[in-house]
């Protein structure tokens, strides 16, 4: 019998995106092999562009990298992160 993987789903909600949202890329980017989906929400339309933002990221792999990516997210400025654990 194999284990599954849990999956990780990290939620981070971005205050004032242009202010906010470099030190957030270079995360990502740091840990982008831990990344498997990453979908971004925010509202937008012809005359406006809201400075909020919603990030969803599936994350995989060891936990440790799990926990220090969620930990490193939580010392950025501006941002609010929740975490939905999903056990097998």
């Amino acid at each position: 019998m194999s284990t599954k993987e849990n999956h990780c789903i990290v939620g981070i909600h971005i205050t004032d995106r242009m202010q906010n949202v470099p030190q957030l890329q270079s995360l990502l980017s740091e840990y982008g092999c831990h990344i498997k989906t990453r979908i971004g929400l925010h509202d937008v339309s012809d005359n406006f562009c809201s400075p909020n933002g919603l990030i969803l990221i599936e994350l995989v792999g060891a936990d440790v990298k799990k926990e220090e990516f969620i930990a490193t997210l939580n010392t950025i400025k501006g941002i609010d992160v929740q975490v939905m654990l999903f056990k097998h």
